[in-house]
């Protein structure tokens, strides 16, 4: 009961300051005892000025100790927030137009955002989750769009599209993500302790030694050569060639001001694969424009959020197209658009496709169009939005092929 006698006296005095106050999350998660009082076992000890009044000086807040993951960084986030208290994270920089968002702390004492794996997923398992990225699906979707397009374009007029190879290209994109992933974190750990929003990365870190992430790799790849396996003779060659891509693309950046193209080649194989999977070979007059418009909407989107790293990069002395572009970027962006679109309708002329087909891309041109012209390449916050809509341009693109598809 003294716990509770002590809160309840600290929220009495909390109530005419509560726009006076200011105490940051890392002091709710990582409290620290005032130092001139002792430290009740059953409780958190918080202290804070009071900047309304400077001869208060420093006033006590007592809050109950809970094992309890969720009721730290959520329960006491809004207690906080009751009282005017600023919950604000210090691991994100205010002028990056973020959100300050809850941040816990990882194996090493250091901050990162508080995402599901770190409420639900048991602490061993939290590493090689986020190692492969399960919290920021967007990677996924961009990887797998381009295998649906071709499995839909596969498909023969007035049917729909194989839904178990859809089925396996899903699951591929998803397991080839999270290696690429692994991949990039192994071979630039030098970089990303250099980088403010890399740092925090689980080798980079620390919280994994190289050998983990090697040996997460090989499980990654043994699942995804599992995939491979269910497919022709044809695409499982065609498949086991992408790796060439996948293992050298971390490097480019470090080589060329373009490396969003080597992940566009990279990225968009499945545009090839999703053809050869259902087909058993390619229709060079297909494949070839959908693979290009693939690879021209990557160096789009990946443009984007390059932006986001550049004065990192500049520091770090690695290259991009964002540093190449520079203020020039959105009509080097532009003309990489109309490439994509006029790409995709090449694409749908040879494969056949209906007239729906070519209203649903106009309304990919536009999602295409917004992004470009109302990005803003200076706030990081808005480079990141623009980058992950671009799940729903892949979407649309999807709906006009599929519908145009059943139509021809």
């Amino acid at each position: 009961m003294a716990w509770l006698l002590r809160f309840s006296r600290s929220s009495r005095n909390l109530k005419p300051l509560r726009h006076h106050l200011s105490l940051s999350l890392s002091q709710l998660t990582n409290p620290k005892p005032a130092p001139h009082l002792p430290l009740n076992p059953n409780s958190y000890h918080y202290h804070y000025n009071n900047f309304s009044n400077s001869n208060r000086g420093i006033r006590e807040l007592f809050i109950p100790n809970s094992n309890s993951f969720k009721f730290r960084y959520f329960n006491l986030i809004k207690l906080g927030q009751n009282y005017g208290i600023c919950t604000s994270s210090h691991t994100l920089k205010e002028d990056d137009g973020k959100k300050a968002g809850e941040t816990g702390k990882n194996n090493n004492g250091k901050g990162y955002n508080v995402s599901w794996i770190d409420l639900y997923l048991p602490k061993s398992v939290r590493p090689y989750a986020h190692l492969a990225r399960l919290d920021k699906p967007i990677g996924t979707w961009l990887l797998a769009w381009p295998c649906m397009w071709s499995i839909t374009l596969a498909a023969f007029p007035g049917h729909l599209p194989d839904f178990k190879m859809m089925a396996l290209f899903g699951c591929g994109a998803f397991l080839l993500r999270g290696a690429g992933c692994t991949i990039n974190d192994l071979l630039d750990q030098d970089i990303d302790t250099k980088v403010e929003r890399t740092k925090m990365r689980p080798i980079a870190s620390g919280a994994l030694t190289q050998p983990q992430g090697i040996s997460f790799l090989g499980s990654q790849l043994l699942l995804g050569l599992l995939i491979l396996l269910q497919l022709n003779d044809y695409s499982r060659i065609l498949g086991a060639s992408s790796l060439l891509l996948v293992f050298s693309y971390p490097l480019m950046k470090r080589i060329t001001f373009w490396p969003q193209a080597f992940l566009g080649l990279t990225f968009n194989w499945g545009a090839l694969l999703g053809w050869s999977a259902v087909r058993g070979s390619l229709d060079p007059a297909v494949v070839l424009p959908l693979y290009l418009s693939g690879v021209c909407w990557t160096l789009v989107y990946d443009t984007i959020y390059a932006h986001q790293d550049k004065e990192d990069d500049k520091i770090v002395g690695v290259k991009s197209t964002a540093l190449r572009f520079g203020d020039s970027t959105k009509k080097w962006v532009s003309g990489f658009g109309i490439a994509c679109i006029t790409s995709l309708a090449l694409s749908g002329f040879y494969a056949n496709l209906g007239l729906p087909f070519y209203l649903f891309l106009g309304g990919a041109a536009g999602q295409l169009a917004w992004q470009i012209w109302t990005v803003d390449l200076y706030n990081r916050a808005d480079c990141n939005k623009k980058f992950v809509s671009n799940k729903w341009f892949g979407a649309i693109v999807f709906s006009g092929i599929l519908i145009g598809r059943l139509s021809s």
